[in-house]
């Protein structure tokens, strides 16, 4: 167990406790009774904290305020972010590009997130991070990422979409759409990918304002999001260009700062040296870019504090549909290793959490039918198993065995016409009590072949 630091403040009007942890999943909130603070940890346990104590040291994440009007989340996701960038260490987040890639993060025990534009860019448009996605769309996007998680999200704000009158509606844009930070950076539009040909800059002076006008929007939206400020001088003018600027953005106000596409280590620790008072971000373009890919240590000792992982996820999910496609092609289904179960999607996405919180509001019929037996709840139950299907020619050697989750079964006539004509979804229904390894067909199709589809 590594825990981090929980701070608890307590006043005539209010008890706030403050927790956190870069590798848990958040816990859920129970009450306060007097002074004692309660939550169910995602070991099913229950915490109890006595904000009568000194702060003490503990395991879990999440922000309490108990007021006259009950409780409350204390702490925004802005302030949540600082809450991380004052814990000691390195931190890592993976680069996500929609609602459901966030959810998996946030699942993985990740203290934060970011956006990735080019992720973005990709999932959303098909299309290349070469400044064809537009603000409103970014911002639909992080709205969307943002309402999925209870973990901070760094939004990706490209060059501010213009200047610094357009930076201002941008962290605003962002602001509203729940984002705990954002990242500004000094490209002209239209703007190029990180790490890739083709880089332009604006000016150190127009840069500066970019964040100075950053700056003046939080302040005028009376919050404390956080600026990450981005330069990409080092490939486009200098390293030394990029470091002056990284000193006159912390001049200016920004909270993070970040070069991209730094060459090496020996220019990694030159940057962490400037204004050491600012955290620096360090961003690890996976499969070869120009900065040296470091372990989570080594970066802490060059003295980094955060740390973006901004292709994983996109590109392993490239990868997986690829493999999936060129199996459907080549007439099979993708292997049952290869893909979740049909249960455990339905857990990721929520579906149980939403079945145990919809009997809360069930009517007398329904809860009898559910008392009953209802249908949903023994094929929900169906739908998590597995069905074998068997070909065996006529000549007696195997021509097929391969194992498919029930939940796809819209997908199965692919692999075995044979099986149009048949309503596997109402034997499965009846064999909803059967034990696995029952027989649900067996019969020879018009060419001779043997079929047999066994539940498991």
């Amino acid at each position: 167990m590594n825990p981090s630091a929980a701070r608890v403040s307590r006043d005539s009007s209010s008890v706030c406790v403050c927790l956190f942890h870069s590798n848990s999943r958040p816990s859920s909130f129970l009450g306060i009774n007097n002074n004692t603070v309660s939550f169910n940890t995602t070991n099913t346990n229950t915490l109890l904290l006595n904000t009568a104590t000194n702060p003490r040291t503990i395991n879990r994440t999440r922000v309490y305020r108990k007021n006259s009007t009950g409780v409350e989340a204390c702490l925004s996701p802005a302030k949540s972010l600082r809450q991380i960038l004052e814990l000691p260490g390195v931190h890592q987040g993976p680069a996500c590009f929609d609602a459901l890639s966030a959810k998996l993060v946030e699942k993985s025990g990740f203290s934060f997130c970011f956006t990735s534009g080019f992720s973005i860019s990709a999932a959303r448009l098909a299309l290349p991070d070469t400044g064809f996605i537009s603000y409103a769309e970014m911002v639909d996007q992080g709205q969307l990422i943002t309402q999925a998680v209870s973990i901070p999200v760094i939004g990706d704000g490209d060059n501010g979409y213009g200047n610094a009158m357009n930076v201002k509606r941008t962290v605003k844009g962002y602001i509203k759409a729940g984002f705990a930070g954002i990242i500004l950076e000094d490209q002209v539009s239209p703007k190029a990918c990180g790490h890739t040909r083709g880089r332009k800059v604006v000016s150190r002076e127009e840069a500066v304002m970019r964040i100075k006008a950053a700056v003046d929007a939080r302040k005028e939206s009376g919050s404390d999001i956080v600026i990450v400020a981005r330069t990409d001088s080092r490939q486009a003018l200098s390293l030394e260009e990029s470091l002056r600027r990284s000193r006159a953005f912390a001049d200016a106000g920004a909270d993070v700062l970040f070069i991209d596409a730094l060459a090496s280590k020996e220019e990694m620790k030159a940057f962490c040296e400037i204004s050491p008072l600012v955290p620096k971000m360090a961003n690890m373009l996976e499969g070869g870019g120009k900065t040296p890919i470091l372990n989570p240590l080594e970066l802490e000792e060059l003295g980094f504090k955060l740390v973006a992982y901004p292709l994983s996820l996109i590109g392993v999910s490239i990868r997986a549909m690829q493999d999936a496609l060129t199996a459907i092609k080549g007439g099979r289904i993708p292997s049952p290793g290869s893909m979740p179960s049909f249960e455990e999607i339905k857990e990721t996405l929520g579906f149980n959490t939403y079945y145990e919180e919809e009997k809360r509001y069930a009517t007398s019929m329904r809860r009898l039918s559910s008392e009953n037996g209802g249908s949903r709840d023994a094929f929900s139950g169906i739908w998590s198993r597995t069905l074998r299907v068997k070909i065996t020619g006529r000549d007696g050697f195997e021509k097929l065995d391969v194992r498919i989750p029930a939940g796809f079964l819209d997908g199965i006539t692919n692999v075995v016409p044979a099986l149009g004509g048949v309503n596997l979804k109402e034997l499965l229904n009846d064999a909803a009590e059967e034990v696995g390894g029952k027989l649900l067909l067996d019969f020879n199709d018009t060419v001779g072949d043997r079929i047999q589809v066994f539940l498991e």
